[in-house]
């Protein structure tokens, strides 16, 4: 809805006539064709049937190229041409585009300056800086969490826990907390939840209002930091600095503060039953094993 607002009052700088000229720039360049669609089509399919990332990414990959070499053969030409003049061979050819493109830089040159910025790349190797800080925010966060660091840090704020609202609310600003100080969603989410889990259970919260909770505070701010594992990563695939697409993510703004406001309000707040919790208390760790 806030997007559709701003869609409706915000005034672009762009014309129609802009529009037109970047659509003339990718039909001089691009093979544009209704079956390039069976690409997203095919990613989609993936998505829905949960495959793990790995193969995933690797399929995603592999049909792009397939797709690439089949409706763009000029440009497989013209990258390869770029990275060996003597190059005669299309299969040679096709092989070097596919793998530059997936790991170094490419450039396609258009009349138009924003498309061209658009379609440069630098692969997996532009990625290299936001992994050695990634491996380096996880390094730190996972020595802190050995330590005792942290829970030693954050114990005290328990104590402010004296009702559902503050309980949540406790539980937000704690993955907060580590998504600004440990720079990694992972101990954000785990740490807090392993905190605050009796907290839960006395109150008779059921577990998935911590697993929410832990969601709102903990996964959903961390694209918010830019020295988070998950900040660094955004930024760097969507070419854009953190602070600046910051005030246009409202979905991560809004909904921790929903949850908080939720809780105060005993909204949506699921609990145990007198007979569920009779039952909680008498499992064995066997029967939670089982589970």
């Amino acid at each position: 809805v806030i997007f559709l607002i701003i869609g409706f009052t915000y005034k672009f700088e762009s014309t129609p006539g802009d529009i037109e000229l970047v659509l003339e720039a990718i039909s001089s360049k691009f093979n544009v064709s209704p079956w390039l669609m069976l690409v997203p089509a095919f990613l989609v399919i993936i998505i829905i049937k949960k495959v793990p990332p790995l193969p995933a990414l690797l399929a995603g990959s592999l049909i792009g190229g397939v797709f690439a070499i089949i409706f763009q053969p000029h440009l497989i030409r013209e990258v390869a041409l770029g990275l060996d003049e003597s190059t005669t061979s299309f299969f040679k050819s096709s092989y070097l585009s596919v793998m530059q493109s997936i790991f170094g830089d490419v450039a396609i040159t258009t009349p138009n300056e924003m498309v061209n910025e658009l379609l440069s790349s630098t692969g997996m190797r532009g990625m290299l800086n936001t992994i050695w800080l990634i491996l380096s925010a996880m390094v730190f966060g996972g020595t802190m969490e050995s330590a005792g660091l942290l829970v030693k840090i954050t114990s005290v704020v328990i104590r402010w826990a004296q009702s559902t609202g503050s309980l949540v609310t406790t539980t937000i600003a704690t993955s907060i907390f580590f998504n600004i100080t440990a720079s990694d969603q992972y101990i954000a989410i785990v740490v807090p939840g392993r905190m605050f889990a009796d907290s839960y259970k006395k109150r008779g919260l059921k577990p998935e209002v911590l697993s929410r909770t832990l969601e709102d505070g903990g996964t959903i701010t961390s694209v918010l930091v830019p020295w988070n594992t998950c900040g660094a990563t955004q930024s760097r695939v969507l070419g854009v600095p953190t602070m600046e697409y910051v005030p246009f993510a409202f979905f991560n703004i809004l909904s921790p503060l929903f949850s908080i406001l939720f809780a105060y309000l005993n909204y949506k707040i699921r609990r145990y039953g007198d007979d569920e919790q009779d039952e909680e208390k008498t499992m064995t760790d066997e029967d939670r094993r089982d589970i």
